[in-house]
């Protein structure tokens, strides 16, 4: 049974973007006969808002979409992470790091114009033991040497992974018990979910995913990254870019199930196009 999921951060009010990878979800599971979650993804303290997470359940309802179960929260599931956290320390995996943004930043001055900065790995080897603020990252190259060559599927091409393309990424701060990539591999695994519908723009990640399902031994659903819903200026739709918000456009009477059907049909509103 196919089992799909939508995953929001209440970091603030969902876009047409949302919408469209919310629908594409929604639609994938229940087309088969199957199940679709929400899952609210509220582990970072410091900017999610309890307020938004009604306003989410309320925007997918005014869509027209419904989901099974019980609405989980990351917030909820610290010590799953935590276990798996133990789990990579013990393996040998994990290392702290020490860097502060500003130091990384300038460590990276020689990568490629616009390319991700990527951690040059400076406290792999430090042995610090002092009190100071740090994370935990994953020594990448000790963890890939242990798995080996891996693989996912996406839509209907067969992905090879590359970890390494990523570098010694965040698995948890000391604000954030868990970063994205832990704890989204973590939940998919304990809720089952088989088919991951999520944006392009979150392809990149799944590599890192790819390596955690292998080193923790949990499952590896079916990916489906899809195309992006961008404005005239090719600039996708964002919170930070001001896109229009779905709880405006049904404050303001618009039919959401009519906007839901427009998006299935490949009809966008004007000015918008998928990329």
């Amino acid at each position: 049974m196919i089992v799909s999921r939508f995953a929001p951060s209440p970091t603030g009010r969902l876009h047409l973007g949302h919408a469209w990878s919310a629908i594409l979800a929604h639609d994938l599971a229940r087309d088969a006969g199957g199940r679709f979650l929400l899952r609210i993804e509220d582990i970072d303290g410091t900017r999610s808002r309890p307020e938004h997470v009604q306003t989410i359940m309320d925007d997918l309802t005014w869509l027209g979409l419904s989901w099974d179960g019980s609405v989980v929260h990351q917030s909820d599931r610290l010590p799953a992470y935590a276990a798996a956290l133990d789990r990579l320390r013990e393996m040998g995996l994990l290392y702290r790091c020490y860097c502060t943004r500003a130091e990384i930043a300038a460590a990276s001055l020689s990568a490629p114009h616009g390319a991700e900065p990527v951690y040059p790995g400076t406290c792999r080897e430090r042995q610090d033991g002092s009190d100071r603020p740090s994370c935990w990252r994953i020594d990448m190259a000790r963890a890939v040497a242990q798995v080996g060559a891996l693989a996912w599927q996406d839509g209907e091409r067969t992905i090879p992974a590359d970890p390494p393309s990523a570098g010694d990424v965040v698995l948890a701060r000391k604000d954030a018990p868990a970063s994205y990539h832990l704890a989204v591999t973590v939940d998919d695994a304990w809720q089952g979910v088989t088919d991951v519908v999520r944006g392009r723009d979150l392809f990149a990640a799944t590599h890192v995913h790819r390596l955690l399902q292998a080193l923790l031994d949990l499952p590896t659903p079916h990916y489906h990254h899809h195309g992006l819903l961008a404005g005239e200026d090719g600039q996708r739709l964002a919170k930070r870019h001001g896109a229009p918000t779905l709880a405006a456009m049904r404050e303001s009477g618009v039919n959401g199930r009519a906007i839901a059907a427009d998006l299935r049909a490949g009809r966008v509103p004007n000015g918008l196009h998928t990329t």
